[in-house]
């Protein structure tokens, strides 16, 4: 691949992930405002409203449905069910492993898997998926027709700086996080700075879905 598409590409791809992100944080405040009557933060990152999981799915979504007809909607249904169903339970491994926590627990739905995904959210990845092609991709080729716009160069290269330190700050103050709910002392002046600036209480405040696995 060129230089030159590979870098629309790009552009193309971090821009999914940032409406895949948004659509899902929106998703989820909906959810929960039917479930228990209030909205509750369901932010992934400590900066924004991104819920990452949504946004990882979207590009594979993009990734594998470039390859495939799209006008066969059952089809289109049943793939991205199985691909976001995939995306869901790896990111939930991938969170409990690294971090000891958890956002989501499906134990209690019939047909799940190991509470990381269940037969129920697999289908709402489906109507996701239908929603995809029929909405985001058409979206998708107008936006290629504009990429080659310095000014949309230049916001997505900054937008870009942004997430890198949102994604990178989130992860090191969960990590942290960890450590203080281990008795786990801070050792550096990073550790101090997190400790003041992104105490439990500010954390907890901004996953408030998140919770400690029991071991």
């Amino acid at each position: 691949m060129e230089k030159k598409n590979l870098i629309k590409e790009l552009i193309i791809v971090f821009w999914l992930f940032i409406i895949g992100s948004i659509l899902g944080y929106i998703f989820e405040m909906i959810v929960v405002l039917f479930q228990k009557g209030y909205f509750e933060s369901r932010q992934g990152l400590i900066y924004g409203p991104f819920t990452p999981v949504y946004g990882i799915g979207a590009i594979i979504y993009y990734l594998i449905l470039n390859n495939i007809k799209k006008d066969n909607k059952i089809k289109i249904f049943f793939i991205t069910a199985i691909l976001g169903g995939i995306t869901e339970y790896i990111c939930s491994l991938v969170q409990e492993k690294v971090f000891g926590t958890i956002s989501w627990d499906y134990s209690y739905l019939i047909f799940d898997i190991n509470g990381r995904t269940s037969l129920l959210h697999c289908s709402y990845w489906g109507i996701a998926g239908i929603l995809y092609v029929t909405y985001i991709d058409p979206f998708l080729e107008k936006l290629k027709c504009k990429i080659d716009k310095k000014s949309l160069k230049i916001v997505s290269i900054t937008f870009a700086v942004f997430m890198l330190f949102d994604i990178s700050i989130s992860c090191i103050a969960a990590n942290r996080q960890t450590e203080r709910r281990n008795n786990i002392s801070p050792e550096s002046k990073l550790d101090l700075f997190l400790d003041k600036y992104y105490p439990d209480e500010y954390m907890d405040k901004i996953f408030a879905n998140k919770r400690e696995v029991c071991k």
